[in-house]
């Protein structure tokens, strides 16, 4: 019998997509002519370079799910970098254990969904379907957050104002200059988790409110969701483009809501996309179409497309489309960190 060390399951490494390398523009023109899922995401890639070209838009892009581990990490860096997202609404999974974990030196492996995960929990390894991360390694990752957490003014932060101090931390320490948490910080683009400690961060702040209890940081979503709303209102024209569903969808839909709460009437997000594979029949809000949100006064139904499909196999699709398209290039840079302080 063969017994497998854990250096046998973290062999291979995910090589994450480059946009910049592949130009997808002419597989998705092909589509556009075609039917189903290909005509949709057409439809979808029209949508994304509408966002870029109008004048003062401001374009959210939103994460839930493993794409980040899964290759599209370095995709959503490109996006910053290249001025065609104004402002992230993420897992604290999409954030820390995958993007902050990979920017200390980390990495995501090859695996397969057919093992023994009794096995690789005795290895210490942790598995999102086909991909395998080090647990010991993610708990370094846990430890840095603390660290971050002990060196600041003990006080409630937003998110947003947290990751903006891990990418600070990051311009020093970063193993990985491509990350997604530094790229932000270094283009004044805001990221916001509501559910923050969901995630690596979580462990990371309990192990300094554990060490300081009398004087710690923490997290206050409530001024997350303010300052998101904060963005909605100084943009005369917003677009999502989200990719899965869960809590940033939603809570980026609502700042036009909670505008309203504040006595700004604001326009409802214009232009909207959604990736995904839930089904809307169990009434689920992650699932709820973008015509359903339109019932709530959350987006308009003139430039929205559902595009249901498992984000990595279209994703870059669609954002190598909008890179090559070059709508960007001449885009007006709307740098909210700033706004927001």
């Amino acid at each position: 019998m063969i017994v497998l060390e854990k250096k046998d399951y973290l062999k291979t490494t995910i090589e994450h997509v480059d946009i910049k390398k592949i130009d997808s523009t002419a597989i998705v023109e092909a589509m556009k002519k075609m039917s189903f899922t290909a005509r949709d995401l057409g439809r979808a890639c029209d949508i994304y370079d509408m966002m870029l070209k109008e004048k003062d838009c401001a374009v959210i892009l939103t994460l839930a799910g493993s794409t980040s581990a899964g290759g599209c990490m370095n995709l959503y860096t490109d996006l910053v970098k290249n001025n065609m997202v104004d402002a992230i609404v993420a897992t604290g999974a999409s954030i820390v254990d995958m993007d902050f974990f990979e920017a200390l030196g980390f990495k995501h492996y090859k695996g397969t969904p057919f093992v023994n995960d009794l096995e690789l929990r005795s290895r210490y390894i942790d598995r999102i379907y086909d991909t395998y991360i080090d647990e010991e390694q993610l708990q370094e990752c846990d430890k840095t957050i603390g660290i971050i957490a002990d060196s600041l003014e003990p006080k409630p932060y937003s998110s947003r104002e947290f990751i903006r101090e891990m990418g600070k931390w990051l311009v020093k320490n970063s193993k990985k200059k491509d990350s997604l948490v530094q790229a932000a910080y270094e283009n004044n683009v805001p990221i916001f988790c509501p559910a923050f400690s969901d995630s690596s961060a979580g462990f990371g702040l309990v192990l300094h409110q554990h060490s300081h209890p009398a004087k710690h940081v923490s997290i206050d979503s409530v001024k997350d969701f303010y300052e998101l709303t904060r963005i909605k209102m100084a943009s005369p024209t917003s677009g999502l483009l989200m990719i899965g569903g869960g809590v940033p969808k939603n809570f980026a839909q609502d700042t036009v809501v909670c505008a309203e709460v504040l006595g700004k009437e604001v326009p409802v997000h214009k232009y909207a996309i959604q990736i995904t594979v839930a089904d809307v029949r169990d009434g689920a809000c992650s699932s709820s179409t973008l015509k359903e949100a339109s019932s709530w006064g959350k987006v308009d139904t003139t430039y929205e497309q559902m595009v249901y499909a498992e984000a990595t196999s279209v994703l870059p699709l669609l954002a190598s489309y909008a890179y090559h398209k070059g709508s960007w290039k001449t885009r007006k840079k709307h740098e909210f960190a700033k706004m927001l302080g």
